[in-house]
């Protein structure tokens, strides 16, 4: 799946790589020293490196007895060196975490109480409704958010008004959904462009079943009826309703949202992290987005997102609490809002971001943002959730070409990961 934050997050594209030290390697990246707090985060480009300075800066600013240093890697880069780093006890005091990871590094981060909190100058009120659940697992809270995100539906509202079909909309449902996929498949083109990556692939089961594929206290449950049947409906666009293309290979890891992209399916699922980009498609189409289709009061959607935490082997807890405070307060989150670079996670800094947007464009993200943001739920994950979307992601390919039903490819991955 594509993702950004400032960069990217969980299998999602990546620009030009700025390779610094990494994740650790100095005692100062645990807290040896006292007035040395490192900021570890992932960033893909020098431009995203640079986003992160300018908050680092505010964190400066407002901490001018700290020296606080920030290393950056990419995202495949940052994961690999926090599990070296993690197990050595040399992770940085203030390390950044995306929602659907924590669930592989909780034992390297410090559990954030109402006192953390205070000393850092927040307070779980500063943030949008639902983005806390960000970096909580299992009911404990390891972190705050940064930005937050959830799923749209994309569409091509050229090649839906060639095809006589209404546009998809706040508070439409599944029915709707596919009464537009079918009229939209015509004169070599599909309706509809299924996922390859987790969030996209999962959502519209999601939102169709009310039901996520694991617990809130992560258990594994793939083979849950509604779930299950609400995956297969999704398989099946493919396999019985033809609006939607099998994927070529394992290897297409953005078949949907590079289908949309080209101009060869109407619509597609993806985060809101690329709502800008696709409104100024360089394919020229008039691109537009909806929240997910619903089924009612059983519709659902994920709140998504990254953040930071404080490591476990951090010596000093206090600074660090401090830098976390800077780095989420009205100020940092101000210019990421301003800047159209992520759409942040505390409250009173969200109406920048639209601001931000090109006023053609304003609107309609603003009105399908709320919509979107109405009805979400922090994602369940199991301790070896990774695992788990490896192994069935390379599966989905035999899914869609009819070769597999998906019951089988989740019932084989609940029989192996979900004990």
């Amino acid at each position: 799946m594509k993702k950004t934050h400032l960069v990217p997050v969980a299998a999602f594209t990546v620009g030009a790589a700025l390779v610094l030290t990494g994740c650790g390697g100095s005692s100062s990246s645990a807290g040896g020293d006292d007035k040395t707090v490192v900021v570890d985060m992932w960033a893909g480009s020098a431009d995203d490196t640079k986003a992160l300075q300018a908050q680092v800066d505010v964190a400066k600013k407002q901490n001018p007895d700290l020296k606080i240093e920030l290393r950056t890697a990419p995202w495949n880069d940052f994961f690999t060196k926090l599990t070296t780093n993690m197990a050595s006890g040399n992770m940085a005091c203030v390390t950044g975490m995306n929602s659907g990871m924590l669930s592989s590094y909780t034992s390297g981060f410090q559990k954030l109480t109402a006192d953390d909190l205070k000393a850092a100058g927040l307070k779980e009120s500063d943030f949008a409704a639902g983005t806390t659940e960000i970096l909580k697992n299992k009911g404990e809270l390891y972190g705050l958010p940064f930005d937050t995100a959830t799923m749209l539906v994309y569409y091509n509202a050229d090649q839906l008004k060639a095809a006589g079909a209404a546009e998809p909309k706040p508070g439409w449902t599944f029915d709707d959904f596919e009464k537009t996929a079918k009229a939209a498949t015509r004169d070599g083109k599909q309706g509809f462009a299924v996922g390859m990556g987790d969030f996209q692939w999962q959502a519209l089961p999601i939102a169709k079943a009310g039901v996520q594929p694991a617990t809130k206290d992560g258990k594994l449950q793939l083979t849950d009826k509604k779930f299950s049947d609400a995956a297969t409906w999704y398989a099946g666009l493919v396999t019985d309703q033809k609006v939607a293309l099998p994927v070529a290979s394992a290897s297409d890891g953005g078949w949907g949202e590079d289908q949309y992209s080209n101009g060869n399916a109407a619509m597609a699922v993806d985060g809101t992290w690329n709502a800008v980009s696709y409104l100024k498609n360089q394919a020229g189409f008039t691109a537009g987005m909806a929240p997910l289709p619903g089924e009612g009061k059983d519709s659902l959607s994920l709140i998504l997102g990254s953040g930071y935490g404080i490591s476990k082997t951090c010596k000093n807890k206090d600074a660090a609490l401090k830098v976390l405070g800077s780095l989420l307060s009205k100020d940092s989150q101000d210019y990421i809002a301003s800047s159209g670079r992520s759409y942040p996670a505390r409250t009173e800094s969200q109406p920048l971001y639209f601001q931000s947007i090109d006023a053609k464009f304003r609107p309609q993200v603003e009105e399908v943002f709320k919509a979107a943001f109405a009805n979400v739920q922090g994602q369940y994950v199991t301790d070896n959730w990774s695992k788990v979307g490896s192994y069935i992601q390379p599966q989905l390919v035999s899914v869609y070409n009819g070769q597999t039903p998906m019951s089988e490819v989740l019932k084989n991955a609940q029989d192996q990961f979900g004990k």
